[in-house]
Formats: C-alpha cells, structure tokens, sequence
C-alpha cells in the first residue's frame, strides 16, 4: 500500500519534527484513520520530500517525526502557461489541476480584453495546486503567479529567456505545436487567450514581441483544454 502524501510549508532540509496542519491532521486521523507509529511523506512543494512517523495522533495537530529528508532538484528549464481566467471557476480549477499533474512550473493568470471573470481567489487555487500535486506524488508545486492584465504581463515576460508562443483562432498563418517546433533545451512560455479569443490588437502585440503563433489541433477548444492540451504537449512529447 502507498505512504500517504501530505504538504507542509514548513518542512525544510533541517526539519526534524512538525505539526501537521489542521486539515492534514484531520485527514491523516479521522479519514485514514492513522496512528502513532505510522508511516507518511511530507513534501513543501520546493523540492523537499521526506518520510516522517507520527508521534502523536491529534485530530486537529498531528505531531510527526522525520525519518530521512531529501531534495529533488527542480527541471532544468521552466514551462510556463498564462492563460485568461474563464467565467466558469470549476473549469479553471480544472485546468490548475491538470496542468499540475502533467508538471507545468509557472501558471500566470491573465487578464485580457475579452476576459469575463475578474476575480481570483489565490487561497483556493493553491489548495487545487496542493491536493494535485500531492495526488500526482511530486516534489514541485507550480508557481501560480499574481493575476495581471495582458499588456503588463507582456511587459514581465520581456525579462523571461524562453521559447515563447501565442495560440490563438485568427485564420493568419500558424505552426501545429509538435515535437518539430518545441526546443526541449530552453525555457518555453505559451498564451492561452479567453472565451472568445484573444483580439487582434493582443494577437499583433504578441507577434511584435517574438511570439510564434501555433495551433493545438484543428477544433477549437475551450480556454482550460487549450491550456491542458498545450501543458501536455509542452511537457509529454
């Protein structure tokens, strides 16, 4: 049977012993129903992992020990998704999830003229980012980034050495995102646009900054299958 997997924040290289916070203990106690003496992992989703036992068995502050501690050094270049955020929440989070399973390292939320949904709430999210990375067994959690309308983000990635790309609906000429135009060897940014589409005032923007523009398939998907479909190709071919 698997160690259960469970995040804390706190763990680092020097931990010897924690408290599990309230809804990990909640879990671990009443929910697997574990006691003193058990085995479990401990990651902090920044390359932490260790394997810890409980001393003390509390429904609300699990007490653990640390048996052995390790650190996984993270990927050698980034793959970073920003994506507009989507009317519907759930289909967002879903997206967060996927896109964490499959190893996305940087998400950035954006905001662009077509966007519909101005809010975000960045607690909930990260609990999505720590409930799949858990499920998926990984030392790294994405960095899920500040929400940001597209012209500043534009601006940010100025500053990111990466493999950049825009994948948008417009009929202009576009590559298919294949093994054949991905470089492996460097960092590599993709722009996911809203319902509806980037404009082609934020389509002309991107391509003046070096963007390439691609295709992630011949149907046209929604804003959380694109960015699902571009995190797979990005990371799995």
């Amino acid at each position: 049977m698997d160690i259960p997997f469970f995040f804390s924040d706190e763990l680092n290289q020097q931990t010897k012993s924690l408290l599990l916070e309230e809804a990990a203990s909640r879990h671990a106690v009443q929910v697997l129903r574990m006691k003193e003496g058990e085995l479990l992992q401990l990651a902090n989703g920044k390359g932490v992992v260790a394997k810890a036992f409980i001393t003390d068995a509390h429904k609300k502050k699990t007490a653990v020990e640390i048996e052995s501690i390790a650190y996984e050094p993270a990927a050698k270049n980034t793959t970073a998704i920003a994506i507009s955020l989507v009317k519907n929440a759930a289909r967002f989070e879903w997206f967060l999830e996927k896109a964490t399973e499959i190893g996305v390292t940087d998400i950035y939320p954006l905001l662009c003229h077509r966007t519909e949904r101005q809010v975000f709430r960045l607690d909930r999210m990260k609990q999505i980012l720590i409930s799949a990375m858990l499920q998926s067994q990984q030392a790294w959690m994405p960095v899920l980034h500040t929400t940001a309308s597209f012209t500043d983000s534009i601006k940010v990635f100025e500053k990111i050495e990466s493999q950049k790309m825009i994948a948008h609906c417009l009929e202009r000429e576009k590559r298919q995102l294949t093994d054949q135009l991905i470089n492996q060897s460097t960092n590599q940014l993709i722009l996911i646009g809203p319902e509806g589409d980037f404009t082609k005032e934020e389509i002309q923007m991107a391509l003046e900054n070096g963007y390439t523009p691609v295709a992630l398939g011949n149907t046209r998907l929604r804003t959380e299958t694109a960015g699902m479909v571009a995190a797979a190709l990005l990371k799995l071919v």
